[in-house]
Formats: structure tokens, C-alpha cells, sequence
């Protein structure tokens, strides 16, 4: 009976350590946040007119809606809505946020230019076509590049024309701690003094990627020509380091496009400071 007993218990402690390992490896993920995404396509003609130039407004906003700790996702609903769609849009739900800012957008295209183009229409000579600058366009889409345990790195691309040469376009992300409900910067993740060194390896990044051994020779291709090259709070988290995320217009031309710096964890081990964040993304 007794080794009976044993046995039971050495299978109901294995069973039950099974099962906990299966829900920790279910939740490991903090807030067992789901996600959904609102979406938009709205096209909007002056004067309501089809033969005239139109706005253009695509929206793809990627939101939490189910949690199990509601503060968390209303927390980090307030951080996208403003991230997305500016600081007036954070205590909206975001179904109302994103009626309103499509409104908002249309509207304000309307109000701008509806006055000019009659003008231009009144002076154009000879029936000649007015300028293609009056058709305006906006996209704006976000998405969860990462997200495990504490950590959830969220993306916002946005791009944008209203006349000129071209368009402007960006990404931004956010590294959201979820232990704390903000996102992260870079004094918490590295030790005091960072700034320098981490410049260095910024540097030394750039020129490897681009087989020189100097900075003059670095800046002869266009680098630091348009902002000063140094660690930047656009950044993203992984597995492997730090992405640093240089838009257009930061360092470089609009010409050469954006640019990224990736750092791995063990290049700048020395820097690194006692963040729990990137510990549990090293191991």
C-alpha cells in the first residue's frame, strides 16, 4: 500500500508540475493582451465634386482589446491613441478616435483648400489644369512588432503629402514596459554616462556597414549632413540588441532614405544597465 502511495503522489507532483509549466508557458506573456485593428479607406473629392482632386486618408490602427488586467490595456490604449493620432484623441475609445480624426481630416482639407482652388480656377489661363499639389494623401498604420513577458514594441508608420516636392514618411516605435505601463528610454535601460560610448558603437556601425574607417569618410557619403549622429529615443527591442530607427531628415538626406544602426546585447554588454526588461530578453 505504501509504495502504492508513492507512486500516486510521484504522478499527481509530475502531473501538476506539467500543468503549471503549460500555463506559465500560456501567460508568460504579461496582460495576455489580444489585439484587433480599426481600419479606414476614405476617399474625399472638393466640393464633393468627383471631377475634382480628392484627399486620400488610410488608417490601420492595431489596438488592445481584451486583457487580463484592464488597466493595462486602457492604459496603453491611451499611449497609441496619442502616439497615432495626437494627445486630444487619449481619452477617446478608439472606434470614437478614428470617426473623428477621418472627420477632422477631411474637413480641415476642405476648409484649406476649397478657397485657393476657386481661385486658381478664376486666373487659369487657356482651360489649362490646375496643379496636382490640391490631391492630398495620409496613411497611418501601426502594428505590435514585439511582444513577449514584460516587453511589447509597437510600430506607427505614417506618411503624408500636402503638395511640394513629395511626401514625408516615418516610423516610430515604442518600447512599452508592461510592469510599469510606459515605455521605455534609453537611461533605463543603460548605465550612467551612455551617451558617449554608445555614440561610439553607433559610429563604428555605420562605418563597418559601409566599408570605411573614418568618420570625414562617413560624412563624404551624407551622414551626420542633416542632424548629429548619436543615440536616438526612436529605438525597438528584440532578441539580438537595439535597432537604432533614424527617420529621413535625422542624419541624412531625404535622398538616402532612413536609416537603421542595430546594436547586439554582447557588443554593449558594458553599457548595459540592471533593466529587468532586457535581462529577460537575453535569456
Amino acid at each position: 500500500m505504501k509504495k502504492q502511495y508513492v507512486s500516486l503522489l510521484a504522478v499527481i507532483l509530475s502531473v501538476s508540475g506539467f500543468l503549471f509549466s503549460c500555463g506559465d508557458k500560456m501567460n508568460k506573456n504579461t496582460g495576455n493582451l489580444k489585439f484587433d485593428s480599426i481600419r479606414v479607406n476614405e476617399t474625399a473629392h472638393l466640393f464633393g465634386d468627383t471631377s475634382k482632386p480628392a484627399c486620400n486618408l488610410v488608417i490601420s490602427f492595431t489596438y488592445p482589446v481584451k486583457s487580463s488586467d484592464a488597466m493595462l490595456k486602457d492604459s496603453l490604449n491611451t499611449y497609441f491613441l496619442s502616439a497615432c493620432f495626437g494627445d486630444k484623441y487619449m481619452g477617446m475609445t478608439p472606434e470614437e478616435a478614428v470617426k473623428d480624426y477621418t472627420q477632422t481630416y477631411i474637413n480641415d482639407y476642405r476648409r484649406d483648400l476649397e478657397p485657393m482652388y476657386t481661385e486658381d480656377e478664376k486666373n487659369k489661363e487657356n482651360g489649362g489644369s490646375i496643379g496636382a499639389w490640391y490631391s492630398y494623401y495620409k496613411t497611418i498604420k501601426s502594428n505590435v512588432q514585439f511582444y513577449e513577458k514584460n516587453l511589447l514594441v509597437y510600430h506607427i508608420y505614417y506618411d503624408e503629402f500636402t503638395g511640394g516636392a513629395h511626401g514625408i514618411y516615418s516610423n516610430t516605435f515604442l518600447n512599452m514596459d508592461l510592469n510599469t505601463m510606459r515605455p521605455l528610454r534609453l537611461s533605463d535601460l543603460f548605465v550612467e554616462e551612455y551617451q558617449e560610448p554608445l555614440t561610439d558603437l553607433i559610429w563604428n556601425q555605420l562605418m563597418a556597414a559601409n566599408k570605411v574607417t573614418t568618420h570625414e569618410e562617413l560624412e563624404d557619403l551624407g551622414y551626420g549632413s542633416t542632424g548629429e549622429i548619436a543615440p536616438t529615443e526612436n529605438f525597438f527591442l528584440n532578441k539580438e540588441g537595439i535597432t537604432f530607427y533614424y527617420n529621413v531628415y535625422d542624419i541624412t538626406p531625404y535622398a538616402m532614405g532612413p536609416v537603421e544602426v542595430h546594436i547586439p546585447f554582447d557588443m554593449m554588454a558594458h553599457l548595459v544597465g540592471s533593466s529587468p526588461i532586457i535581462g529577460e530578453l537575453k535569456n
